[in-house]
């Protein structure tokens, strides 16, 4: 069982940075592929970026390629989402969840989820 919690979230305006954690709970954190998902009002939720046990393996959405870093601290059991040159269509609640498979991007792979956490871009 992994629980996480989602923290980092708010108000920025374009152009600009947030760093989203994720701390999970439980001695297997490490053996899990870990991502972030995003939902926006009325849309799917949708896969933005992935990493593996290690941390030597990540994936991306195209739409935050070059933008968006994963990155995880086996030892803290938290991973992170940086997010830079932030755009108004980034806004979204966004959720971590994790998974013993290989980086999926789709939402019905990932076993457990977090409650997610409000990212508004707006000037």
């Amino acid at each position: 069982q992994v629980q996480l919690v989602e923290s980092g979230g708010g108000l920025v305006q374009p152009g600009g940075s947030l760093r989203l954690s994720c701390a999970a709970s439980g001695r297997t954190f490490s053996s899990y592929t870990m991502g972030w998902f995003r939902q926006g009002p009325d849309q799917e939720r949708e896969f933005v970026a992935a990493i593996s046990w290690s941390g030597g393996r990540t994936s991306y959405a195209d739409s935050v390629k070059g933008r968006f870093t994963i990155s995880r601290d086996n030892a803290k059991n938290t991973v992170y989402l940086q997010m830079n040159s932030l755009k108004p269509e980034d806004t979204a609640v966004y959720y971590c969840a994790a998974t013993r498979l290989s980086a999926p991007t789709r939402p019905s792979f990932y076993d457990y989820w977090g409650q997610g956490t409000q990212v508004t871009v707006s000037s």
